[in-house]
C-alpha cells in the first residue's frame, strides 16, 4: 500500500486536475479488455516526459509500483495495477508531434490512437501499416508495447517493425533515447527493438518514432464462402503457394459465421462451414491482377458463393462481416474466454481441428477466426460465468489449447501479449534459460520491480 506522503508527493508534480485519488476515477482505470478489475490507489495524466520523471523518481525512492494504461483495450491485462500503486494514463499526451513526409517518419506522443494517426497522415499521402482492429480507439504507446499486428500483417509485418526510435523514461528516473529518425541505425544492440513488446515492464514511452509508407493506389477485397470447414484454410494456402502476397487475408469457422448470421443478415449461405476474406492492394493494375488471380483460385476451391469489391464502401461492407464477430460471440455466450495463439501457416487445419476436439472433450463451444495469411488464430471459448463447472472446463480447454499449439512448433499468443492472463503458461513455450535471461533483463532495467509488476512472469524477479 502506497504510503501517504508519497501520495502527497505526487500531487506536487501534476496540477490538481490531473492527479486524482477520486473512487470515480480509480474505477476508471481498474479494468481493460480482459474482463479483470484491480483498484489502483492514484491516477495522473501526464503531459511531459518530464513528469513521467519525476513519478518514475519518487517510485524508485519510495517503492510504490507504476502502471501504464493508454486505452485499457488490451486482452492480456497490461495494463491493470494489479498491486496497486499508480495509474499512468496516457490520453493527455496524444500529439503527432511532427510527420516528415520526405523521411518516411512520423514523431508521437504514446497516447495518439492509432485511428488519430492515419487522418493525420492522410494528406501527405501516408499510412501506418499496423492495423489492429482496436485502431479507432488503441493507442501507439499500446500497440508498441504489445508489439500490435492486426489485419495487414500477413503483408506488411508488425509494430516491431515500424519503430525506429523511442524517447523512454527508465525506472530510475532517467530520459534516454533509443534508435535514430533515420530508417536504418545498426550503432550497437537494438534496444529499440527490446523494448517493443516488453509490455511496459522496462521502461515508460514518451516519444515513438514510426516508419509509415505511400498509401496504395487501389485496394480490391474478395470474400469467399466455402461449404466445407477446412475450404477457406486450404483456399488460404493456394493462395500464398501461387506466390502473391495479399495485404489481408481473414478466415472465419462455421461456428462463427453462424453467430455473425444470428446478428444480421450478411446474406451468408446458410450451407457455409468457413470464409476466406482477401484483401490486395498496390497499383491499380497489379492489384486487380493479384485479385484475378486469387477468384481462380477461389473457383479451384469450389466456393458456394465469392463476392468482390472495390470501392471502399464496397469494401467496407465486406469488412463488417469479419468485424461483427466479436459482438455477435456475445449473443451466443455471456463469456468469451478469447485467445490468439499462432501456429505454421502448414499446421493451420490441423490447429482447428485439434481446437475443436478440445472444445468437444471439455462440452464448451470453441470458435475460431483470425488471420489465416500468418497462422494467428483467435480462438474463442464460449461459457457462462454462471455457470462455475462451465468455467473451470471453459479454462481447463484454454491450456489444453495453449499446449496443443505449442506442440505443432506455435506460440501462445501472436499479439495479445502475455501480461498477467498468460503469465502462467510462459513456461510452455520458452525454455528455463529463456526465462532467466527475460528476468535478467527485468532486474537490470528495474532493479527494486516497480515497473508494471506482476505481468509477465508468474513470479516477478527477485
Amino acid at each position: 500500500m502506497m504510503r501517504k506522503q508519497s501520495i502527497v508527493k505526487l500531487r506536487a508534480v501534476f496540477p490538481a486536475q490531473r492527479f486524482s485519488t477520486s473512487p470515480e476515477d480509480l474505477v476508471a482505470c481498474s479494468y481493460d479488455a480482459s474482463r479483470q478489475e484491480f483498484a489502483a490507489e492514484a491516477m495522473a495524466w501526464p503531459k511531459t516526459a518530464r513528469e513521467v520523471s519525476d513519478v518514475m523518481r519518487l517510485a524508485s525512492a519510495d517503492g510504490f509500483p507504476v502502471y501504464l494504461r493508454g486505452a485499457g483495450s488490451g486482452m492480456s491485462g497490461g495494463a491493470l495495477p494489479v498491486r496497486g500503486g499508480v495509474v499512468l494514463d496516457f490520453s493527455k499526451m496524444n500529439r503527432l508531434i511532427e510527420s516528415r513526409p520526405q523521411d518516411r517518419l512520423a514523431i508521437c506522443e504514446p497516447g495518439m490512437t492509432l485511428g488519430a494517426l492515419q487522418e493525420r497522415l492522410k494528406p501527405d499521402g501516408l499510412f501506418f501499416p499496423p492495423d489492429p482492429a482496436s485502431h479507432d480507439f488503441a493507442t501507439l504507446g499500446g500497440a508498441v508495447a504489445e508489439c500490435a499486428g492486426g489485419l495487414r500483417a500477413v503483408k506488411y509485418g508488425v509494430t516491431r517493425d515500424y519503430v525506429v526510435g523511442l524517447e523512454v523514461v527508465l525506472p530510475s528516473g532517467e530520459v534516454i533515447d533509443t534508435g535514430r529518425a533515420v530508417l536504418k541505425s545498426v550503432a550497437g544492440y537494438d534496444i529499440t527493438r527490446l523494448l517493443v513488446g516488453s509490455e511496459g515492464t522496462l521502461a515508460v514511452f514518451t516519444k515513438i518514432i514510426v516508419r509509415v509508407l505511400p498509401i496504395p493506389e487501389k485496394v480490391i477485397a474478395l470474400l469467399a464462402y466455402f461449404d466445407g470447414a477446412d475450404g477457406a484454410v486450404h483456399c488460404a494456402r493456394s493462395i500464398l503457394a501461387s506466390l502473391i502476397l495479399p495485404r489481408a487475408m481473414e478466415f472465419m469457422d462455421r461456428g462463427a459465421l453462424a453467430c455473425v448470421s444470428r446478428y444480421r443478415d450478411f446474406g451468408i449461405p446458410a450451407e457455409a462451414g468457413s470464409a476466406l476474406l482477401v484483401e490486395f492492394d498496390g497499383a491499380a493494375s497489379a492489384a486487380r491482377a493479384e485479385a484475378q488471380r486469387c477468384e481462380g483460385i477461389f473457383n479451384h476451391h469450389e466456393p458456394l458463393a465469392v463476392r468482390q469489391a472495390e470501392s471502399e464502401e464496397e469494401r467496407e461492407e465486406l469488412w463488417t462481416v469479419r468485424r461483427s464477430i466479436s459482438p455477435a460471440l456475445f449473443r451466443h455466450a455471456p463469456v468469451k474466454l478469447n485467445e490468439d495463439v499462432c501456429v505454421p501457416i502448414s499446421r493451420l487445419a490441423d490447429a482447428l481441428a485439434e481446437f475443436q476436439a478440445i472444445g468437444e472433450r471439455f462440452s464448451v463451444d470453441v470458435i475460431n477466426f483470425g488471420h489465416a495469411g500468418d497462422g494467428n488464430i483467435h480462438v474463442n471459448v464460449m461459457v457462462d460465468d454462471r455457470n462455475q463447472d462451465e468455467m473451470r472446463r471453459g479454462r481447463q480447454a484454454v491450456g489444453e489449447i495453449f499446449e496443443a499449439a505449442v506442440r505443432m512448433g506455435g506460440s501462445i499468443s501472436g499479439e495479445h501479449g502475455i501480461g498477467n492472463v498468460k503469465a502462467a503458461f510462459l513456461p510452455l513455450e520458452l525454455s528455463r534459460a529463456e526465462m532467466q535471461l527475460m528476468r535478467s533483463l527485468k532486474k537490470l532495467f528495474d532493479p527494486k520491480g516497480i515497473l508494471n509488476p506482476g505481468k509477465i512472469f508468474a513470479e516477478d524477479p527477485g
